[in-house]
């Protein structure tokens, strides 16, 4: 059975390297962290992620999957060696590929037989060429060493299901050996196959998470113009959702995407235009609109108050999204600065999220006169709360009736950013309630 090696244990590396275990692959997860490989030794993943944790500590038991921190061991003598570090944005929105140059030389001093390397991270066009390149350049020993494109696709929260059932795996390759080799490593997964060339399996990556938030974007540009003239967003989206053509996902208005892909990847694409003398005037508008929809619901809050400063202000869900503990780029980050700024005593509630959020907020009092509070329950920091602010589509946050409001809050006021509940319920149990394109 072939030997996989994995670059990176976030969540592109950590999810490739489970699964490729599960498929009954050798498969050795390297690290820098060694607190954190010894964690992941023991069965606890890093980060939650449906069915992870639970697949790991199989796989550990069945001795398919093995952590480590020491890069010689794991990719001396791996058949193949798929990098899943990030590429974190830069301030000029481009990638920074310094821990693609870092693993790529690590590589390129130690293998000691023929091997694939195959990218999964997310890299501008072109960079495989510099990544096989850049090997070969430092290589050692005398062995061949090819680089191929296989971008990934998972969604946080279905990581697991995205990669086991996924609806095409993607292989961008220069040779027919590359090609092969990769087709056979797949083959257990019998999912469909897209071969492409290596630059276009790296577009193909871009092309698909900017079109989606785009779609995410168009969608909340709508929802503002339905505010306007009266229209209902959710009407709109359900008439559009028929139309094959169109889809029915992605379609929810909202407060705008988050997270580690969406905004890192319009900024990179964007940057990755100019820089070829090309504007994505589609990409840069999606880019505008989500900046400033992140923060539309705590605009109309600042119009409605006198201040914001010694009130009790519930924030329900802290996390982009449900179903992960990720809260890169969420929209909560921006509110809840503009909150403590303007003295505000927040109460925060997330089901999975507050553990990180404790990073960038840590609970006590902050400049600008506010305070952080985090509890264990909506209810609980709905209790006395003057405001609310709703940013997760969490299902503990979903179930709260709109009766709870009225009775917990001081002042029932709700600003929902992920359009959870219906108006008219909410009026109808005494909530002064704002939506997003409604």
């Amino acid at each position: 059975m072939m030997k996989i090696a994995v670059a990176g244990t976030g969540y592109v590396g950590l999810v490739a390297g489970v699964c490729f275990a599960e498929k009954g692959y050798q498969v050795m997860c390297v690290d820098i962290d060694e607190k954190k490989v010894e964690m992941m030794r023991q069965g606890i993943s890093p980060i939650y992620e449906e069915g992870l944790e639970e697949l790991m500590q199989k796989n550990n038991a069945r001795g398919t999957l093995h952590f480590t921190t020491d890069y010689v061991e794991a990719y001396r003598d791996a058949d193949a060696i798929f990098i899943g570090v990030g590429t974190p944005e830069m301030p000029d929105g481009s990638a920074n590929l310094s821990y693609i140059a870092t693993v790529s030389r690590q590589i390129a001093e130690t293998v000691e037989k023929d091997c694939l390397v195959v990218v999964k991270s997310t890299v501008p066009v072109g960079t495989n060429d510099k990544v096989e390149q850049f090997i070969r350049d430092f290589l050692v020993h005398d062995v061949k060493v090819e680089v191929a494109s296989n971008p990934e696709f998972l969604a946080q929260g279905t990581a697991v299901h995205d990669t086991l059932h996924a609806a095409r795996i993607i292989i961008g390759t220069q040779s027919r050996e590359a090609e092969e080799t990769l087709k056979r490593i797949y083959e257990p997964f019998g999912l469909p196959i897209v071969s492409v060339k290596r630059r276009s399996a790296e577009m193909i990556k871009y092309a698909c998470n900017d079109f989606l938030a785009l779609k995410i974007s168009y969608m909340n540009d709508i929802a503002n113009l339905c505010e306007l003239v009266g229209a209902d967003i959710t009407d709109v989206a359900r008439g559009m959702s028929y139309d094959e053509r169109i889809g029915a996902r992605f379609l929810n208005a909202g407060i705008g995407f988050g997270g580690s892909c969406f905004p890192k990847d319009t900024k990179a694409l964007k940057f990755l235009a100019r820089e070829h003398g090309y504007q994505l005037k589609t990409v840069e508008a999606c880019v505008d609109v989500n900046s400033a929809q992140k923060t539309r619901l705590f605009e109309k809050a600042r119009e409605r108050m006198i201040t914001f400063s010694g009130l009790k202000a519930a924030v329900l869900g802290l996390t982009f999204k449900s179903g992960t503990d990720d809260l890169r780029e969420a929209p909560s980050i921006d509110n809840l600065k503009l909150l403590l700024a303007a003295g505000a005593s927040v109460y925060a509630f997330d089901p999975k999220g507050q553990e990180r959020a404790k990073e960038l907020f840590p609970q006590g009092k902050h400049p600008g006169g506010g305070t952080m509070n985090y509890v264990s329950s909506a209810t609980e920091a709905l209790e006395g709360a003057h405001i609310c602010f709703v940013f997760t589509e969490w299902p503990q946050i979903r179930e709260v009736a709109p009766g709870t409001f009225k009775e917990k809050m001081h002042t029932p006021l709700v600003y929902d950013g992920r359009n959870l509940y219906q108006p008219a319920q909410m009026k109808a149990a005494g909530v002064e309630y704002y939506s997003i394109g409604r």
